[in-house]
């Protein structure tokens, strides 16, 4: 998303050097595309964490591309509040085109170069497109509140932080006034028990101290 804000912290590289140390085995000894998916309650450190991941696999010489659920919102994200004050249970993984962004993570897989997909200018509010360039990628990164329902991916990474413990990185962070009102607690307790069951679907677990123990 154009115009996000993104600072990688030691408590973020922790979580990613853990994840790492797992996964790059697998993603060395195998020969094609990897995916990984980052997901977690607003304010856990999703995108930050993906982007610490990202860096982490560049030091060993692997490179990296992040997809952003941000870009795959069915509004951006002013209006996107707006039709949730008018109906709140618009919230929920039907705010998401989760199938394109599936198909988009499949056509890496497959070993697509450029992928024509959204992306979202925030301060405009609005949802332009773009030729992304992969390039030489061998691992995809998708971040975002749902992205363990995604199926295109060979690793679900969960972070276990409810929306309670994450006020202090929401407030940090502040991309609006609204992110902070009552009406938003709403929110973030309908996502909470929505993806409370996604946990299960996910074989890392990075935990509320930001260790990393595998699901189960």
């Amino acid at each position: 998303m154009k115009g996000d804000s993104i600072v990688i912290e030691k408590h973020h590289r922790a979580a990613a050097a853990g994840i790492c140390e797992i996964l790059l085995p697998v993603i060395t000894m195998g020969g094609g595309k990897f995916v990984i998916t980052v997901a977690g309650e607003s304010g856990s450190g999703k995108s930050e964490t993906a982007a610490a991941i990202a860096e982490r696999l560049a030091q060993d010489g692997v490179d990296s591309f992040i997809f952003q659920q941000d870009d795959y919102f069915v509004h951006p994200p002013k209006s996107n509040d707006r039709v949730r004050r008018e109906d709140i249970g618009w919230v929920g993984p039907q705010e998401v085109k989760l199938d394109l962004m599936d198909e988009h993570l499949a056509q890496f897989r497959a070993g697509a170069v450029l992928i024509d997909k959204p992306l979202v200018i925030y301060e405009e509010d609005q949802v332009d497109r773009e030729q992304a360039n992969t390039g030489g990628a061998r691992v995809a990164i998708a971040e975002g509140t749902y992205t363990t329902l995604l199926d295109n991916a060979d690793c679900h990474v969960f972070i276990d932080r409810s929306y309670e413990q994450t006020r202090a990185h929401r407030e940090k962070r502040r991309r609006h006034d609204s992110e902070l009102d009552p009406f938003i607690d709403r929110v973030l307790a309908i996502e909470h028990d929505i993806i409370a069951t996604h946990k299960q679907r996910a074989q890392l677990i990075v935990n509320a101290n930001y260790s990393v123990s595998r699901a189960g």
